[in-house]
């Protein structure tokens, strides 16, 4: 059984009896969800909007390909900003994130990442949160998440999916991870880009292809001077993919010796700390987490800080497969918004 705030284990499998059973729920969600996304009214904004979304719930790496994105689009001269949701968090006005003084309960873990390389707004209003990064200089939107929802026009929107894992057992929320029927949601797409290894991603390539949306290629690479090579460890993530971490751990040398896995965006408490801390010792481990997890343990407790300074974190960034990749994409968006600018 899966536990509270976590993807049930049978929507990553072959669909069986229970993704059957929920179908008729799934159909139901998938008409609405799927309006949703075709009719909705999108404000637009006077910067361009680049949407890194994607299909389905639970990470799939959107995060490191929006800091890459945002890290091109300086490189072409233009003045990047984050637009979040701010997952986890609890405010309701357009929040500017301070990377060093916001805590990751109220504007989310994933923010706090991004604040690290550009101006970063967290808000359910999209529009205005767009509208606060304008007045403050930013010519080019990078909108983390928000493909089904969101609610300013986008310029172009980028799907990014998981190669492991795909799309899962290809239902529909709630026997599913879909958030919308696949065909629907790719007609507003404008590009899929793959990470990682494997063949689970073949369907939606393949759709991709025939609605003539362009697909990309990239992997997550851990960035050097880790110090993790040779290291026996106890990894522990509670992002939307452990396995996907715990691969890329044992891929930059490090000996997995135990893992513990927690539902994505877990707010950790001094009790799992506590047994992380004594499970270490005893077995001699060195403590590795991610950098989303390491932002709310920093953001925690004295206790849960003071456990924080044992543990290292893996950095990781996007190596594209092509190096114009980047380059397309916000070429593309950016010709889009003017194409847009000028039509009025």
């Amino acid at each position: 059984m899966a536990a509270p705030g976590e993807a049930p284990p049978f929507w990553w499998e072959p669909p069986d009896w229970r993704a059957w059973a929920l179908w008729p729920l799934s159909a139901l969600y998938g008409a609405v969800a799927g309006a949703r996304l075709a009719n909705a009214r999108r404000e637009k904004v006077p910067a361009a909007v680049l949407c890194v979304g994607n299909l389905t719930v639970g990470g799939q790496g959107k995060t490191p390909i929006a800091i890459a994105l945002a890290k091109q689009a300086k490189r072409q001269e233009l003045k990047p900003g984050f637009l979040s949701r701010g997952h986890g968090g609890s405010l309701s006005q357009p929040h500017f994130v301070d990377a060093k003084a916001d805590a990751a309960r109220l504007v989310g873990d994933e923010p706090l990442l991004l604040a690290r390389h550009a101006p970063t707004v967290v808000t359910p209003d999209r529009a205005a949160g767009a509208r606060h990064l304008i007045e403050e200089g930013c010519d080019f939107i990078v909108m983390d998440d928000g493909f089904q929802s969101a609610r300013i026009h986008m310029d172009y929107a980028l799907i990014v999916v998981d190669a492991g894992r795909g799309i899962g057992n290809g239902h529909v929320i709630p026997g599913g991870p879909l958030r919308a029927p696949v065909v629907g949601q790719m007609r507003h797409a404008d590009g899929i880009v793959v990470i990682g290894e494997g063949g689970a991603a073949e369907s939606v390539v393949r759709s991709a292809a025939r609605a003539g949306k362009p697909v990309f290629a990239a992997k997550l690479k851990p960035r050097s001077g880790h110090g993790l090579v040779g290291a026996r460890v106890l990894a522990f993530a509670g992002i939307g993919n452990p396995d996907k971490f715990y691969d890329t751990l044992q891929k930059a040398g490090a000996e997995l010796a135990a893992t513990r896995s927690f539902p994505d965006h877990y707010p950790f408490g001094e009790e799992e700390i506590a047994e992380l801390a004594a499970q270490a010792a005893a077995d001699g481990l060195q403590l590795v987490t991610t950098e989303k997890d390491m932002v709310r343990l920093n953001h925690g407790t004295k206790p849960i800080q003071d456990f924080a300074a044992s543990v290292r974190s893996l950095p990781v960034e996007v190596a594209f497969e092509a190096a114009e990749m980047p380059v397309r994409i916000i070429r593309d968006t950016v010709a889009a918004w003017r194409e847009r600018m000028v039509k009025g």
